[in-house]
């Protein structure tokens, strides 16, 4: 039996990560947990290949061209500060001036934890923190006139939202500051299904849709195999956007946290879920 409660409480158990970007910070937290843990990265976030369009942006919006700023992603924001220290130093003073003097709005939590490190805040905050919750917030709004930046998630350009924005009377002004890409090869994609088709692996934790589709564009000529080794593992999801993925592939997720988005709840999640089914 597991003891949610000692300081070991995943002793034994072998949990995959398909995480990249913070991977080292989620296995430490997992590993001094007790659990073993598979690192296997399935989607690498670069900066967009052309800096050209995300610097006249940047210009565009120091120059106080935009009323609004929907902030979809922390790492968003984080490259495009980068893009700043790269390639025009001499504008982040004006750009962080902007960001005080526009309206932000963000897509739940996490771009305000990179806000707080500008002594900035969100003026709203859309629950869930989905494109259909951001769309339900600005619902509330007036935009008629308005000009409004969209910081893109990847390279997806959201058309939904911009459908949005087009019916109430607004101008976006989009950017995409990053992209994804393949991290580990289809092989270890498709050795960890194996694993986790043979009963190898308690849990499986995806804190990304990319990381899903990743998944399922892999395994799209194993789906059943996909499908059997899903049903044998716990499947994690660190929010709502990430859960919405998996069900549109027909997972249900067993560990979501409730409140907050980010690792030590999604890794509090997968104690008390594993846990509770070892007892």
């Amino acid at each position: 039996m597991h003891d949610s409660g000692s300081d070991r409480p995943l002793q034994g158990r072998r949990i995959a990560l398909p995480e990249s970007r913070e991977l080292d910070l989620f296995a430490t937290l997992l590993e001094r947990r007790g659990a073993t843990v598979l690192r296997c990265p399935l989607i690498d976030i670069r900066d967009a290949p052309d800096p050209a369009p995300v610097l006249h942006w940047l210009r565009m919006f120091s120059a106080g061209g935009c009323d609004d700023l929907l902030l979809f992603t922390g790492e968003g924001l984080h490259r495009l500060l980068s893009q700043l220290e790269q390639h025009a130093p001499e504008l982040r003073e004006r750009f962080v001036q902007q960001l005080a003097a526009v309206r932000l709005i963000a897509r739940g939590p996490k771009p305000g934890r990179v806000l707080r490190e500008l002594s900035l805040k969100p003026a709203l905050v859309a629950d869930p923190a989905t494109t259909p919750g951001m769309i339900g917030l600005l619902q509330g709004l007036d935009l008629q006139g308005r000009r409004v930046g969209v910081q893109l998630y990847g390279d997806d350009p959201n058309r939904l939202l911009m459908d949005f924005l087009a019916s109430a009377g607004a101008q976006a002004l989009p950017v995409a500051p990053y992209v994804y890409a393949d991290a580990a090869a289809d092989a270890e994609v498709l050795a960890l299904i194996e694993a986790m088709h043979r009963g190898e692996v308690d849990a499986i934790a995806f804190t990304s849709l990319q990381q899903v589709e990743r998944l399922f564009r892999v395994a799209q000529a194993r789906h059943e195999q996909l499908r059997q080794a899903l049903a044998r593992t716990m499947v994690a999801a660190i929010g709502p956007v990430v859960a919405q993925a998996l069900r549109a592939h027909g997972v249900e997720p067993g560990a979501v946290p409730t409140d907050s988005y980010f690792l030590k709840p999604l890794t509090q999640a997968l104690i008390e879920k594993l846990g509770r089914a070892s007892s």
